[in-house]
Parts: C-alpha cells; sequence; structure tokens
C-alpha cells in the first residue's frame, strides 16, 4: 500500500559524489533520482534489491500499524545510506521528508559485487537502530528529545545549530511521544537556557553538557 503517489525525476549528476559512489563500480550505480517533499521512494511489501543514499534532503523511514497510527523507525540525513533488508521485501515505508535527492546502488548488477562496501554501512544502520530502542527505553520525554537532539548534532558535524528537517509531528512518531509533549519539552528546554529555537526546523544548542547528561 502506497501511502502518497511516487513522484519522482530523474537528474543528471553534477555534484560531487560521496565517497562510497567512488567505491562502486559505475554498472552498479544508478541516475540521481529527485523527490518533492512527502512522496514516496518505496513502499513497505515492495520488491527489495538496491540500498539508497541521500545526497541532500531527508528521508523517514516508517510503517503503519493496524489502527491507523505511524511508527518512524529512522531518520537519514546527506550522506547516510538506508534502504537494506535482510529479505527480498522492504518492511517499511521510505519517504522524503522536503525536497530530497537519493543515488541508488544496485546490490547486484552485472555481475558486480558490493557487498565489501555494504557490510560497515549495514552494521552502521543496526547500531543506530539498537541506539534507537535503548532511547525508547527512557523514562521520561525530556531524556528522548535530549537524546534526539544529541544525535541529531553528532550526525551534523557536532554544530551549535542543528537543522532539524521533520516536523514535531514526526519527532513524536520517532520517539513514542505526543505532539503535545514533543512541544512542550522544546519550550522547556528553551525556558532551562539548554537550547535556543531559532525557527521552527532549526536550533541552537546552548548547553551542551546538560544535554547531554539529560539524554543519559
Amino acid at each position: 500500500m502506497h501511502a502518497y503517489a511516487t513522484s519522482r525525476i530523474l537528474v543528471p549528476s553534477r555534484l560531487a559524489m560521496p565517497r562510497l559512489a567512488e567505491t562502486v563500480e559505475a554498472t552498479a550505480l544508478q541516475p540521481l533520482s529527485f523527490y518533492p517533499a512527502g512522496t514516496e521512494i518505496y513502499a513497505q511489501g515492495e520488491t527489495a534489491g538496491a540500498f539508497y543514499q541521500v545526497e541532500f534532503g531527508a528521508v523517514r523511514i516508517y510503517r503503519l500499524l493496524a489502527d491507523g497510527r505511524r511508527q518512524i523507525s529512522a531518520f537519514h540525513l546527506a550522506g547516510e545510506t538506508f534502504g537494506f533488508e535482510a529479505g527480498t521485501t522492504h518492511h517499511f515505508f521510505a519517504e522524503a521528508i522536503n525536497a530530497t535527492s537519493v543515488r541508488v546502488f544496485r546490490t547486484a548488477s552485472g555481475g558486480v559485487d558490493i557487498s565489501r562496501q555494504l557490510l560497515p554501512l549495514a552494521l552502521k544502520g543496526l547500531t543506530r537502530a539498537q541506539e534507537h530502542l535503548l532511547v525508547l527505553g527512557r523514562q521520561n520525554a525530556i531524556e528522548r528529545i535530549a537524546a534526539f537532539l544529541v544525535d541529531m548534532a553528532e550526525r551534523q558535524g557536532g554544530l551549535q545549530q542543528v537543522e532539524l528537517p521533520m516536523s514535531r509531528m514526526d519527532i513524536g512518531d520517532y520517539l513514542g511521544l505526543t505532539i503535545e509533549t514533543v512541544s512542550r519539552v522544546f519550550t522547556r528546554l528553551k525556558d532551562k537556557g539548554v537550547i535556543r529555537l531559532l525557527s521552527l526546523r532549526s536550533i541552537e544548542i546552548v548547553r551542551q553538557d546538560v544535554l547531554q547528561i539529560m539524554s543519559e
């Protein structure tokens, strides 16, 4: 079942390719694909056989529960990879959060074996999934939000100013919180002087040490 109709535009690559692409033979690469905000990259149940690297933009990975609720399992930012599957079908939906470009890597194309390059990426994704489970096991919302912000900062180079391409609802669906709780915690962190809310999608971490303690 598709959450949205896919709108995909193939564009030529004029960007400097990431290091991963430099290690993969050209026969395993596909053109860059552009996805407008909110469009589907692949759906749960579709045939797998490729993995993806974000060139720019951001991607959310999610599953629809039986009662219609959405559970987000991961966010992927520029330079990160996703789409690894143990079987032959996708178990989740992948969707562009904002205007996003991805490069497709076929796991088997023209006899090219890229398994050596895939293993470290797959293990990194597994580690991140395990860490997310630990975050969901935290007792209170502040710990979950703090851990999320620390993770986002680290993935963006440790800068004080952190861009959040996802909405407050996305964050709630990722952390198992309501949108009201997410907004309330952001306001509380701001009032305590731990963060500054620069805009709806951008924050400044003022007290990195305090945020780190809250996340542990």
